[in-house]
Parts: structure tokens; sequence; C-alpha cells
């Protein structure tokens, strides 16, 4: 199909005129929505956009290749998100599925280390710029719909922790800690002992550097380690935005290992990504932003969690709340484009908009959500009503009760 019969095809709301090289010209969608107007550059960047578009539209706007001349890039995002239903779809074959999974998946440890180094190992003075103080690159916990990132992603962690009815003394896990937010929190709110690895060597330095200044080193502690490695056993196993990167021809390793690491009497809590049906990674995603990633629907997360034998204790769908993060995180990044661009420059800078845009608006408008499961191993872990979350989340909430 070529690129005008494509977009007259898909294109059927909103308002975009999309100039063509050679100087023709496509007024696409009902008029509705803010006016835009978009350049394609070349014939080849044409003829790439037209045979496939999940992967050239963002290229093309990384590069130049499609350039907007009225309008912005958000709007154009949104656009495309409006349509997407209208895009046929196309029939998957099952061999080719299975595969990409085993190829682009398999996320062995070198692969999976190369991996997270691709995105989480870019300069923490980027990531500094746009998250909130305690840079959670996760989705955040909007229990008012007023709440300022810092009191949404603090939320987000006092939310978890409720949920994992943490006592002092408890020694705890964190498998893909990040820049330490999450293991430092729960040390310093819970009084456990937190162990947090990582297989970014950035991230691993400002959290140990963070910890030491806020004299939490001997109760939240870091390494290198990928989480097959870990030896111990812990009460309480915490994962935020790491199962992403698993993989699902290792998902039955992952919570086998979860069941090996978590004592007899513990609890683990999983947040990450979902969608409502199996699917596939979007291809440029894929290949600029998260290599080797993919965002699970429930149906393919629950049998390996059964087979780990471990048992299903609660489960939580997050509707909107990264949508809303994600918002906050647009909006700061737009505020200091400049010095981003200064940092690296101005490709990079459209790739992250464009990122950051697609994000955004797969959560709001897409059924995107976040999911978090808790495990147990015993029936009797836990009390037998939610209740004590609720509890336990206005206790922590509540100064007097922090354990220094």
């Amino acid at each position: 199909m070529g690129l005008q019969a494509m977009l007259e095809k898909v294109v059927r709301e909103g308002d975009l005129t999309l100039r063509l090289p050679g100087g023709g010209e496509l007024r696409l969608g009902d008029r509705s929505g803010p006016p835009l107007v978009a350049r394609i550059t070349s014939a080849a960047w044409a003829a790439k956009i037209a045979a496939k578009p999940g992967l050239y539209v963002g290229e093309a706007y990384m590069d130049g290749g499609l350039v907007l001349e009225q309008g912005e890039i958000g709007d154009f995002i949104d656009l495309i998100g409006a349509n997407a239903k209208n895009k046929p779809r196309k029939a998957r074959n099952r061999l080719q599925l299975w595969l990409r999974e085993r190829k682009v998946e398999a996320n062995a440890r070198r692969q999976a280390r190369a991996n997270v180094a691709h995105h989480y190992d870019l300069s923490n003075d980027l990531y500094r710029r746009f998250l909130d103080e305690d840079m959670q690159y996760s989705c955040a916990y909007f229990a008012r719909p007023d709440m300022t990132l810092e009191e949404a992603q603090l939320a987000k962690k006092r939310h978890i922790a409720a949920k994992l009815a943490i006592a002092p003394g408890m020694k705890v896990l964190d498998i893909g800690c990040g820049w330490g937010g999450m293991a430092m929190t729960l040390a310093e709110e819970t009084g456990a002992v937190v162990d947090g690895v990582t297989l970014s060597t950035e991230q691993l330095a400002v959290a140990k550097a963070r910890a030491e200044a806020k004299g939490l080193a001997g109760r939240a502690r870091f390494s290198l380690t990928d989480y097959r490695d870990v030896t111990e056993t812990y009460d309480r196993i915490v994962s935020v935005g790491m199962f992403e990167h698993v993989g699902r021809p290792n998902y039955q390793e992952y919570f086998d290992g979860i069941a090996r690491l978590l004592k007899d009497d513990g609890v683990a809590l999983i947040h990450a990504i979902g969608r409502p049906e199996v699917g596939v990674t979007n291809a440029w995603v894929a290949k600029y932003i998260f290599p080797g990633g993919y965002s699970p629907a429930l149906s393919e997360v629950l049998p390996a969690i059964e087979r780990a034998g471990l048992m299903v204790t609660d489960i939580e769908i997050l509707r909107l709340h990264y949508a809303e993060t994600i918002r906050h995180w647009r909006q700061r990044f737009a505020a200091v484009r400049p010095e981003i661009a200064a940092l690296y420059d101005e490709r990079f800078c459209r790739m992250w908009e464009f990122y950051l845009g697609i994000a955004e608006q797969s959560f709001r408008a897409r059924r995107q959500f976040n999911w978090q499961i808790q495990l147990a191993k015993r029936v009797d872990a836990l009390p037998i009503t939610r209740d004590y979350m609720g509890d336990a989340e206005r206790a922590l909430n509540h100064p007097a009760t922090r354990v220094a």
C-alpha cells in the first residue's frame, strides 16, 4: 500500500496537512483538534514510513525526515494515537513471534547488562533534570489529583511499603533498585535492611553515594548484581519497573528465582507495566529506547507464578497513574530542553520528546497500565483482609510513626 492510500485509510480523526516531497499535499482527518502541518523531506523517507510506520515515523522525526511545521509534537503524537485503531491488524505468525521472543527478549546476562546500559547508563545529569528529587523513574501514585511529582513518587513508595507489611529489622531485596530511592525509603521509614541490586554502573554509583550521604549505608546496601546470582533469602522482595526487561523466555526463571530467594513466610511485590492482551513491543521503542524490553499481559505472567509455587495474594491495576507521571516528566523535560541539548544534541532531544510523547499517549488512551502483584508462599503470610494496607499507608504518611 502506498503512503497516500495508507494515510487516507488510517488518519480519519484530527486535522493534519502533510506536505510531500515533490510539492504534493494531503489533507487528512475530520478537522477536529489543533491544525497540524508536517512535511516529509524525501521520497526515501516517504517510502520507509509507508512500509513500516511503527518504526519510521519516530525515526524520521528524529533524523529530520519528518518536520513539524505547525503545531506541537505532543499534538502530533495524540493524533497518531487517536487513529491507531484504524490501522489494519496484521495476523501474527506464531512461529515468527516465538522466534522474536527468543532472539530479542532472551536477555542472557551479557545482553541484559548491555540493554540496561543502553538506557540507564545515560548521564545521570539527564535524569536529574526531569525526574523528581528522589530520581524515581517509574510510575508514581497520585492519591490526589493535585499532587506534585515529588509527593506522588513518595506516595508510590509508601503504597508499596504498606502492602509489604515490613517490620523493623526485616531483610528486603530490591531487584532493579535504580538510583536507590525505594531501598533508602524502606530502610529509613520501616527500619528494614535492604539489599538493592542493579545492572547499571551509573545508577549504582549514585545509589551508594546517596546512602552514604544520608547515613544509611549500613541499612541500604547496593551492588552490581544480576538478580539470578543473588544467593541469600529475604523476608521481603520488591521490584519496581524491572520486570519489563526480563523478557518472556525468562519469566519462569524469574519467578523461580523469587521463590528461591523468598523465605517461607516472606512476601514479594512486583510492580510493572502491563497490557490488556498479548502483543509486541513497538519497533521504534525496541530499537531506540528499551532493547529487549516487553510489557506483558497478566495471562503471560500468572502461569509462571503458579508453576513457581507462589500464591498471588493481591493484584492492583494502576490506571492513568503513569500517564500523569509522564506528563510531569514531559513538562520538566521541555522546561530544560536547551540544557539537555547541550548535554547531547538536537537529535537526542527529538528522540526523547517522541519517546515521552508516545509513552504518555499509550497510558492515557491506548490501555497500557501498571500492575502490582503481591506474592507469598504461605496462605497465612499476611492479614486476611486488605485493611492492613490502608492502616499501614496512613501510618507511613504520619511523620510521628516513622522508624529512624
